[in-house]
């Protein structure tokens, strides 16, 4: 994902209001806004020709409609990721693993808060899913040790994890983002008011409460993540890293 070119594609007023929040997670991208009967068909065949990343505000029978003769196949296709114009969804629609549009649409819901889908079998045979909470100005080394440790406690292998995530607060941690490229897995962000929300069991303090205005992080944010949670590995704190492991049913 790191340093793909990516052009963002709105036809309404709330396609656009979608794109331009995207715009802000997506350094270099560029937002292309038309009318509903502006040339979408011409745009697509431009845009597959010279992005390696697509992102449609629309519905996403308007996308398919759109791009189904400029297909080729998925290791030359740009990735393509739809989402809807309320911004509740990311969905992976070409290219997802090869073209890296997975990554792409768990990047373009973590700019929205929406939830990404993906559908690739790959993806879905991967059921852990490690909440991860840090100090600021971590190192990557700290995260990974982290992580490695909570596996192992778990008894299972990086390539069981389909992502780790996180609250909004620390998604900018530079350390936590090094560790996510080192490791090959993506970053899901929480928003605070999720957790703040989450009526879900897990071990809360006061302290993390007092700090940042939730009672965890690691646990309610892989519970809320993880679809149909069991919760493996309750919080644990290596260092500077508290981590916490839930596996989908």
């Amino acid at each position: 994902m790191c340093g793909m070119k990516v052009a963002i594609v709105a036809i309404t007023k709330k396609g656009k209001h979608a794109a331009l929040r995207i715009k802000k997670s997506i350094p270099g991208c560029k937002v292309y806004a038309l009318s509903l009967k502006g040339g979408l068909r011409d745009l697509a065949q431009k845009l597959f020709s010279e992005y390696e990343g697509i992102v449609f505000c629309m519905a996403a029978g308007i996308v398919v409609r759109v791009i189904a003769s400029y297909i080729k196949d998925k290791y030359s296709d740009p990735a393509v990721v739809v989402v809807d114009e309320e911004g509740r969804f990311a969905i992976s629609l070409l290219s997802g693993h090869e073209g890296g549009a997975n990554n792409l649409a768990i990047k373009v819901a973590n700019s929205l808060g929406a939830q990404p889908v993906v559908t690739t079998a790959s993806e879905s045979r991967k059921k852990l899913v490690i909440g991860i909470g840090c100090r600021r100005g971590i190192d990557k080394k700290e995260i990974i040790k982290g992580v490695r440790y909570a596996l192992s406690r778990v008894k299972c292998s990086i390539k069981k994890v389909r992502c780790f995530a996180t609250i909004d607060l620390k998604q900018k941690e530079l350390g936590l983002q090094e560790a996510c490229m080192e490791l090959g897995v993506s970053l899901r962000i929480v928003p605070t008011e999720l957790i703040r929300k989450f009526s879900g069991e897990y071990g809360r303090s006061s302290f993390v409460k007092e700090k940042i205005g939730v009672e965890g992080v690691s646990e309610p944010c892989a519970l809320i993540v993880a679809r149909n949670p069991k919760l493996i590995l309750a919080k644990t704190k290596i260092g500077r890293v508290t981590v916490a492991v839930a596996r989908e049913a």
